[in-house]
Order: C-alpha cells, then structure tokens, then sequence
C-alpha cells in the first residue's frame, strides 16, 4: 500500500527495534490502512549485521520505509553527561541505562514522525513497565498533532499469538529462544529472566553478557583523564566521550565490574527487579566522583548529591522534558567548572579501587594545613577554642535535659 492509495490512513512511524513484538505491530498497523515508516535509533549495541538484518526484517514486512538514526553522541551530551556531573546510581547501584536511552530514542522518534509528516506515532511497549510511560510522555510532548497508537497494550496478545500471525503471512521473526531478555546499550547492559521475578534469586554467570569471570585474573591499573568533568582520556590517550565508553565497557567487562540487581520502585508504583552490567558507567562514576571530592567545597557537594539524585529521578520516572529538568542541566554543568584532572583505578575480578587523584584545581592545599598533622593557619589555643563553641550547643542540650530529671 502506498502513499497515494486512497484508502490509506496516512504515515505511522513505528519505534521499531526488529524484535517479535514490533515486527507485528507493522503487519497489524498495515491492517488499519496506515503506511508505516520504521524507525530504529542506535544508543549502542548495534553492529553492522544487526542493523542490516532489522532494516531487511523492516522491508519484508512491508514497511514503505526504514531509519537508522546513530543517537550514541547526542544520548551523551543530552542525558548521560549529566548523570555522570550528578554521579547517579539508583538505588546506589543502577545507573539509569535504560532510562537515558528510552528518552533520547523516544525524542529522536517523535521529531523524525514531525520530519516525515506522520499522522500517527506508535510503539510496541506492553502495559506492565516503564518504558510505555516515558514513549507515551516524549511522543505527546515533541508530537502532539499525531495519534498515538499502542498496538501490544491494547490488544494485550500473547507471543505465540503474535509468531502465529506472522507466520501465516510468510514472515519469519526468531522468537530469541534464550531464557534472558537483554538490552544492550552505551551506559550499560539490562539482564530479564526468572530470577529477577524473585527476590530471592540471582542471576548466574551465564545469564551476563560478559559471562564468568576468571578469579586468577591479574589486575589491571588504568588513568582516566577529565575536563570540565567530561572524560577526555585514557591511560594517556584522548578519546571522545563515546569512543572512551566504548573501551572502559570492553574492559570492564572482562573483570565483571558494574554487575548487579536493582529492586526498586517503578512508575506504575509497584516493585521491579531488573539486572544490569554497565562497566563504563561504574568506572566513570567511582572516578568522577572522587575527583570531585578533591576540587570541590563540602556544600557543593552535599548539594550534588541531593540534587543529582533529583535529576535521576526524573529522567527515570518519565518528567525528562519537564522545566525542572533543565534547570539542574544547568546547575550540574556548572558544578563542573573545576573538575578536570586525572584519576588512578585498579580493576580486579567483581572489585574496582580508586587508588588515587590530582588536579590543579586541589582543595588539599599543604600550605594551610596537614589533616591530623599539623597548621599553619591558625594556632593550637584557636583550635581549642573552635573546639569549645563548636559543642556548647550540645553541651546545654544535655545540661538542660538532666536538670528536667
């Protein structure tokens, strides 16, 4: 069916990652008379074979056309960089892998559908998690003037249900017989199966993109280098932001760094269990954090932490296009006008050590004072009596209180 068919509904751009569940919806949203554009937006884990066979699985399904939009640098500078300034780990462990991607691939969806003239949008999301929320929330805001069409929640089809339709249209989607559902991305890897749908259970070895990990391993020491708190080197050699992801992810992964569950809170309001393998998002993170440790003051990083933690929350609960979110950007970003220098690891199997930092813009200034050694900006009677007034407070706390017995 073509454009100028008259019986055409008009172009639906379909959010299409070339999996079971959005390889249907284009055979169904056919079915409703709509020419269908697919769009597939690389946030990593994408190689050249794969790109291939989706555009290829995008044409035999009938679809009058196919993008591949490479979204890996503008996923850095528009989400990924400010939770690496805002050192976000939920949970105090995942690092919002998923989250970033869903919202740079939803936007870059959405203003494709505005480039294209889309009259509909759609994506194959289900009712029961998160991402249905933060597509529904970018395609509404960045493209209003579309329907929205959610084919897999409304219809609620099972998958044998779906393999079955395709089937009987001479379309063959492998049903990826593995037990684990993965979602491989830049800051890190997601890992579904049916230990994350008990409390009780973790995963095994098998179940992690980077398998088991040998415990005679020799360590490994790294540099990393930062500007203005964005990554610039490694071990001596520049690289941009994505190319150094990339290496640490390679590497980390050997060492089986940055793997874990989170159990947390999602936006429906229940309880969800999801585990992840994000090398690069560990190791920068444990780097950048300890190098703001040097360079800045205890209430810029008080602040930080809260507001970092802020800002995590609402690019994981679907609010990344409020106002709000804009305004910490900034703030984060101007938090980092100091942090540049270099940061000293080692990696050993399932452990990571910050073995050391500097900087020119080092708050450990010697000339002032050596913590626990000695000062000379103030005398031993000054320090004893800072010492006295920092504690009157609660010394009357206390006075008063056995004066009430």
């Amino acid at each position: 069916m073509s454009n100028q068919d008259q019986s055409s509904k008009g172009l639906c751009v379909l959010a299409f990652s070339g999996g079971l569940d959005t390889s249907w919806c284009v055979s169904y949203l056919i079915d409703q008379g709509f020419d269908v554009a697919t769009v597939t937006v690389d946030t990593g884990g994408f190689d050249a074979a794969e790109q291939a066979r989706i555009a290829g699985l995008s044409a035999s399904l009938g679809a009058v056309s196919h993008h591949y939009l490479d979204a890996r640098l503008e996923l850095w500078e528009s989400g990924l960089r400010y939770l690496l300034f805002g050192n976000v780990l939920r949970g105090q462990m995942y690092p919002l892998s998923v989250s970033a991607e869903r919202v740079c691939q939803a936007r870059r969806i959405a203003l494709t559908a505005r480039e294209l003239g889309a009259k509909a949008i759609a994506h194959g999301s289900t009712g029961a998690g998160n991402d249905q929320v933060r597509f529904d929330v970018a395609f509404r805001a960045l493209c209003p003037e579309a329907e929205l069409i959610t084919p897999i929640r409304s219809l609620a089809l099972s998958r044998e249900q779906e393999l079955a339709d395709l089937a009987a249209r001479g379309v063959e989607v492998p049903a990826r017989a593995k037990s684990y559902s993965v979602n491989e991305g830049m800051w890190g890897t997601s890992v579904g199966g049916k230990e994350t749908h008990d409390s009780w259970q973790h995963l095994p070895d098998s179940a992690w993109p980077g398998g088991a990990v040998d415990p005679g391993m020799a360590p490994r020491s790294l540099e990393i280098g930062f500007r203005n708190g964005e990554p610039v080197s490694l071990d001596g050699r520049a690289f941009d932001p994505v190319g150094l992801i990339d290496q640490l992810n390679v590497l980390g992964r050997r060492f089986g760094i940055g793997r874990g569950i989170h159990l947390g809170d999602t936006i429906l309001g229940i309880k969800g269990r999801v585990g992840f393998e994000a090398p690069a998002a560990h190791i920068l993170i444990a780097a950048h954090r300890e190098l703001e440790k040097l360079v800045l003051s205890g209430m810029q990083l008080f602040w930080k932490e809260s507001l970092g933690s802020t800002y995590g929350a609402l690019i994981h609960e679907g609010h990344a296009f409020d106002p709000l979110a804009r305004d910490l950007e900034a703030f984060l970003s101007s938090t980092q006008q100091r942090v540049s220098g270099e940061v000293r690891l080692l990696l050993r199997p399932h452990a990571l050590e910050v073995q050391g930092v500097r900087s020119p813009h080092s708050l450990m200034q010697s000339k002032v004072a050596s913590y626990g050694e000695g000062a000379s900006a103030w005398t031993g009677a000054e320090a004893a009596g800072f010492a006295k007034l920092f504690g009157i407070g609660q010394q009357v706390s206390l006075s008063a209180a056995e004066e009430s017995q």
